[in-house]
């Protein structure tokens, strides 16, 4: 039986349910993760490398947006097919398994959502785990098309730091937005976009888990106001799209996530 999801977030109680669908993708985003006989995964879960396959590697900045082509070649080699319903985690609850989910939306795909909680949760849960084996997948007719509105660069932030009507929110520790302490990449100055505004994406989460949507309501409403664009920032790109789902949770359009965040600004500036 095929399912299609609903909400962009789904708890582990629910996948363990589902877990049989036919047309279910389970995808490990984990970051830098070393595949080997020892990486324990949900049952059947297929690595979704973000680093290396879901990245322009040849780009100057790190986790660069990949091409369509790009994309679209390596879904498609983990066998994702048009009709995929998607549920991406990663191993730290809720960190790299947003960038991944915000991947698919940049590039056409909304059946897709994020496991609350992640792997820390399956397994206090109690569900069955296994380790990684080599998997053959047949090739995935996957289709992306490019919604380029939800990602924006150095010139198009620049421009949203001089729009009254727009609202940068930084992804980074306070300290870091703050510039009382380096940043972790070495040589990258301390700084903030012009305009910008303060939000770890570590004040969306009980633990490892989302809030619930009437704590990030409340967050997001205190801050959103009268702005009609919201744009989201971090450190490399990656918690920027944490913030971006639980707006999204909230219902708040017009989204917009700055790829090259803090290090290609605070190294372009």
């Amino acid at each position: 039986m095929n399912i299609n999801l609903d909400s962009n977030l789904v708890s582990t109680e629910w996948l363990n349910t589902h877990i049989k669908a036919s047309n279910l993708v389970i995808l490990d985003a984990t970051i830098n993760k070393v595949i080997d006989t020892a990486s324990v995964r949900i049952p059947k879960a297929r690595f979704f490398d973000i680093k290396q396959k879901f990245s322009d590697v040849a780009a100057p900045f790190p986790n660069t947006l990949p091409s369509v082509e790009q994309f679209q070649k390596e879904t498609r080699a983990i066998g994702i097919n048009t009709n995929s319903a998607i549920v991406v985690y990663d191993d730290k609850g809720i960190y790299s398994c947003a960038r991944a989910w915000w991947l698919f939306k940049v590039f056409g795909f909304n059946n897709v959502a994020v496991l609350d909680g992640g792997l820390p949760d399956w397994q206090n849960n109690g569900f069955m785990i296994e380790t990684y084996k080599s998997d053959d997948f047949l090739e995935g007719d996957f289709e992306a098309e490019l919604y380029s509105e939800l990602m924006t660069d150095f010139d198009g932030v620049n421009d949203f730091s001089k729009d009254k009507n727009a609202l940068i929110l930084d992804a980074r520790s306070e300290t870091r937005f703050k510039c009382q302490v380096d940043e972790p990449r070495a040589g990258l100055r301390r700084g903030t976009i012009p305009n910008s505004n303060n939000l770890p994406y570590t004040a969306l989460l009980n633990g490892n888990k989302m809030k619930s949507i009437e704590e990030l309501s409340k967050i997001f409403n205190n801050l959103v106001k009268d702005k009609t664009k919201i744009v989201f920032s971090c450190g490399s790109g990656i918690t920027a799209c944490i913030l971006a789902l639980g707006a999204t949770l909230c219902n708040i359009n017009n989204l917009t996530v700055y790829d090259g965040s803090w290090t290609e600004y605070g190294s372009l500036t």
